[in-house]
């Protein structure tokens, strides 16, 4: 692949005509919408039939909207999109060229390119949200935390409900000999660090995984398992779970059918952390250079409305998530997290604005330091199963993370009087200001990976490796 420096400038140049300023409305196929098309000449696209794949959760929102108000068809694509049955089959399907790019974990195009589960060279130029996920237990153990969970002067708990309140019941468990299971979506998926996370600030340990047990549940306190997202509630109904973290709507369906409390949203772990990308092949954006700008343009512009005027579009966005190609929730159910709003225990319902964030903050620019905290978990819980030093940190993120295609999507957005100049972070040499908002209040700096690791009193760290069933030193 080129140089990433010198993709910016020249794609910039490979149009075939010039950015024109003029605008013209468009009826928002029958949602009462109104939109901005553009009249500029799109990109040369090397390939206009595409396909692409996503999981039935409400954060596939910037490709669902991106289809429906037409903004792909502005760039000259042709776009199907495709739900599929799990994590697994959808990078699967990128990797063999089934689908041309797709909804992800942020985790999954960092654990393919590294070899931890199908190796292959995914890359992102996208990050398609800022939190957006949620933790439930269920009616049993809610009752059994309940008790140990401070309330305010209305009566309610007080929020963030720590994992500390959790460890008496994951005790009583153990003491009874019975295993504490919990759900999350994918080895590598945001939902599992989230989860390892929460429950590690609260002195429960989640499990290691070692190139000989892929289980992550190696010297586990609560033992953690894959479940696809929508098969969630009907899993903890079933009691073969006493918990889960995923996606909305996933967990406010618990709460409409009155089988779980949600007691945290990964807002709270960490502010406004990313949560999903839009993941391609390396081969895909060599191939294809102005069909992945193209791509986006066109999701960028889907972020923008997502978030603009105080999320005055989201009643529309919901409308559009409930169809059954879609997501395929109710819209109340959708609505009760998507709208600025999020319901834990029946009837409190709560402000969380920042719940889904879609474009504010440069929630879509593929910052490195998301991409290295996401691989420290990994050296964390033992994905990632020897020391490396923060050299090799900084150049795998940078090898799958893709600010430079991005910026040059954006740079073309902004000659087309699409967006604005100050929606970018041009000067950003992609690494974050060190980040303190974490439920432990330990301080992440992306520079300083293996600082970080040492910070933790449960996770490997240093040259610590998994052995059989034990942590030893390297």
């Amino acid at each position: 692949m080129a140089e990433h420096g010198n993709f910016d400038g020249g794609l910039t140049r490979r149009r075939l005509l010039g950015a024109a300023s003029a605008l013209a409305l468009s009826a928002g196929l029958g949602l009462g919408l109104r939109r901005a098309r553009a009249t500029a000449a799109p990109l040369a696209v090397e390939k206009d039939q595409l396909t692409f794949g996503f999981i039935k959760l409400t954060d596939m929102a910037p490709l669902a909207v991106a289809k429906e108000l037409g903004y792909f068809e502005d760039e000259g694509l042709y776009v199907t999109l495709e739900p599929q049955a799990n994590w697994k089959v959808l990078l699967d399907r990128v990797i063999t060229g089934e689908l041309d790019g797709a909804h992800m974990l942020a985790g999954q195009p960092l654990g393919a390119t590294i070899g931890f589960g199908t190796q292959a060279h995914i890359i992102t130029p996208f990050s398609m949200d800022l939190n957006g996920n949620g933790i439930t237990v269920s009616n049993a153990v809610w009752a059994m935390m309940k008790p140990h969970i401070p309330v305010g002067a209305d009566g309610k708990p007080i929020h963030p409900i720590k994992a500390d309140y959790l460890k008496p019941v994951v005790e009583s468990f153990k003491a009874e000999g019975k295993p504490f299971n919990m759900g999350m979506v994918f080895p590598v998926s945001t939902h599992n660090y989230e989860l390892r996370y929460w429950l590690a600030a609260g002195g429960i340990r989640p499990g290691y995984y070692s190139p000989t047990d892929i289980s992550g549940q190696i010297k586990a306190d609560a033992l953690l398992s894959v479940t696809p997202p929508p098969q969630m509630p009907a899993t903890l109904e079933a009691g073969t779970i006493y918990g889960y973290c995923v996606g909305e709507p996933w967990n406010q369906q618990a709460v409409f059918k009155g089988i779980g409390v949600p007691v945290i949203t990964d807002y709270e772990i960490w502010k406004n952390n990313p949560e999903k990308v839009f993941g391609m092949t390396a081969a895909f954006a060599e191939n294809n250079p102005n069909t992945t700008l193209a791509i986006t343009k066109a999701l960028i512009r889907a972020a923008i409305w997502l978030d603009e005027n105080d999320n005055a579009n989201r009643p529309a966005a919901v409308k559009i998530l409930a169809k059954s190609e879609y997501v395929g929730a109710d819209a109340e159910v959708i609505a009760n997290s998507m709208v600025g709003t999020f319901e834990y225990e029946k009837g409190d319902k709560r402000p969380v604005p920042d719940f889904n964030v879609f474009f504010r903050y440069f929630a879509t620019y593929p910052y490195y330091s998301d991409a290295v905290w996401y691989l420290t978990q990994m050296r964390r819980w033992g994905q990632i199963a020897d020391a490396r030093d923060d050299a090799w940190y900084a150049e795998t993120a940078k090898n799958v993370y893709r600010p430079d295609l991005y910026l040059a999507a954006a740079r073309l957005l902004v000659e087309d009087g699409l967006a604005q100049e100050a929606d970018f972070p041009w000067s950003s040499d992609g690494y974050r200001t060190p980040q303190t908002e974490f439920i432990d209040n330990i301080t992440y700096d992306g520079r300083q990976p293996n600082a970080y690791l040492e910070r933790f009193p449960i996770g490997l760290k240093g040259t610590q490796k998994v052995v059989g069933t034990d942590v030893v030193e390297g």
